[in-house]
């Protein structure tokens, strides 16, 4: 008889903990300690994966370079790695579509069971996830094909439900709370509403109520914001400007319908305050400083890196865990920088890469789309407000943003495709005194034309020490 794993891991795992309590992965170890002392194994650690998706997919930087959707889940990645590494001998789960709901993750989890003499144990509470032998895992191949099509099904119904309810001016019931609002039915909070309308107060009664002197006055007040927290200029600038304090229904950040719920403020305090504050917004510095934004991106999750503070008072770029990223990669920056800097300018000295440059710099149609793009974006502004203003109906709305979204789109395309104009000035004279007068964003457009995919930051290897480390800046695409 097969020893029996004293070693095994059990994995939990539910897709959505909108109670954020974490009951639901409870239940299921419960469930799965007492499978494993009915079948005698031993449990050598629990791996949560709370409110993690096992369908939804995001874009992930292989180890070859590629860039695919894959599902991110680190909790079953590290699985894998302790059950192919005999860190671990075993594998219990509550159910099979508790452990994988996409076929590429069970196919791992095969190859891993199936690289073991005889098969690694696997087993799951509800008897649904077994790969002892062939008909087991060809059982499991069809189940997750067909949990992978009910999520597909899933998807589709609710984002459609979401354009409706939209469409309708109704609420969709998810995501935070808005403050000013009930969770359900959106129902006006009387205090909260006040406080909505004192902003609105402030910010056109003094042009010194700054949105800072409003989040200090608010938090000297012992006002919470909607999450309990202390306000931020953020949050106040949030909760006066969002279409849905003036009684208008949003979806995917632009107004599509009138709301089904009672405005706090009317409608011309309400474009009187975001005028102002826009007018504010043109008066603070709000140029790129970080040139390596949106260029950076993380093996782990995918995510773009940014930029914020180090724990010893330089700056950083980091898979930032507030934008929903793992937190487990970060790079100097200014090093990372300069290292960046250092392979542009050495794909700028190649002739092959120059003579490309030269003939697409040749053309001036970057110049007329970028102008044009800006002309379509401000055009697509004042649409939404004289549809807010009701100037215009439903459809004249709907088919005037349809022609001018494939405009945007088109100038888009071509901006990408053609050589960028901080790019054509640089190769005017001497490159690296030019790259010296570069801006920020322009060097950020350059790096953009060379490598369109960016770079990926590789983990620090620190037994190597905290020293920073260049090669780990690796081209995602293929550059000259």
């Amino acid at each position: 008889m097969d020893a029996k794993p004293q070693r095994a891991i059990l994995l939990v795992r539910i897709s959505d903990d909108k109670a954020e309590d974490a009951r639901g992965v409870g239940r299921q170890e419960d469930d799965g300690r007492a499978l494993a002392d009915r079948l005698g194994w031993g449990i050598a650690e629990v791996i949560v994966e709370n409110d993690t998706s096992a369908f939804k997919r995001r874009k992930v930087q292989l180890p070859d370079g590629r860039v695919e959707l894959r599902t991110v889940r680190p909790g079953f990645r590290s699985t894998l790695d302790k059950l192919a590494t005999g860190q671990c001998d075993g594998l219990l789960a509550y159910d099979l579509d508790r452990t994988a709901r996409d076929p590429r993750d069970l196919e791992d989890l095969i190859d891993v069971v199936e690289s073991k003499s005889p098969h690694m144990p696997v087993q799951s509470v509800t008897g649904s996830l077994r790969l002892a032998n062939d008909a087991d895992i060809t059982m499991a191949r069809v189940m997750v094909a067909v949990a992978n099509k009910a999520s597909r099904d899933a998807s589709r119904r609710v984002t459609r439900k979401h354009v409706e309810l939209a469409a309708e001016g109704k609420w969709n019931g998810g995501g935070f709370r808005g403050y000013g609002y009930t969770r359900r039915g959106m129902e006006i909070i009387p205090e909260e509403a006040k406080v909505i309308r004192d902003i609105a107060a402030w910010v056109l009664g003094d042009p010194n109520h700054s949105l800072n002197w409003i989040k200090n006055e608010l938090n000297r007040q012992s006002i919470p914001a909607a999450t309990g927290k202390p306000w931020n200029s953020r949050s106040v600038r949030s909760v006066v400007t969002k279409p849905s304090v003036v009684g208008l229904r949003a979806h995917k950040g632009e107004v599509v319908a009138p709301a089904q719920w009672q405005p706090i403020l009317d409608r011309d305090t309400w474009e009187q305050v975001c005028a102002t504050l826009a007018g504010r917004t043109r008066n603070v510095d709000l140029t790129l400083k970080r040139w390596l934004s949106g260029i950076l991106y993380c093996p782990l999750s995918g995510h773009r890196l940014t930029s914020g503070s180090a724990p010893n008072g330089k700056y950083r770029y980091w898979c930032a865990t507030p934008q929903g990223g793992c937190g487990k990669i970060a790079v100097k920056g200014a090093e990372a920088e300069a290292e960046i800097e250092r392979q542009v300018l050495g794909l700028l000295t190649k002739p092959r890469v120059l003579q490309r440059l030269h003939t697409l710099s040749t053309s001036e149609v970057t110049d007329d789309a970028r102008r044009e793009l800006a002309e379509d974006e401000a055009q697509l502004k004042e649409l939404s407000r004289m549809w807010a203003r009701k100037e215009l109906s439903m459809g004249e709305f709907r088919e005037a943003r349809k022609i001018i979204e494939r405009r945007v789109k088109e100038n888009k395309a071509l901006m990408t495709a053609s050589t960028p104009r901080a790019l054509r000035t640089l190769l005017a004279g001497d490159v690296r005194a030019g790259w010296e007068r570069l801006t920020p964003a322009d060097k950020r457009e350059v790096v953009l034309t060379l490598v369109p995919e960016g770079y990926v930051v590789q983990p620090h290897d620190r037994s190597r020490g905290s020293k920073f480390q260049p090669e780990r800046m690796k081209p995602v695409g293929k550059a000259g």
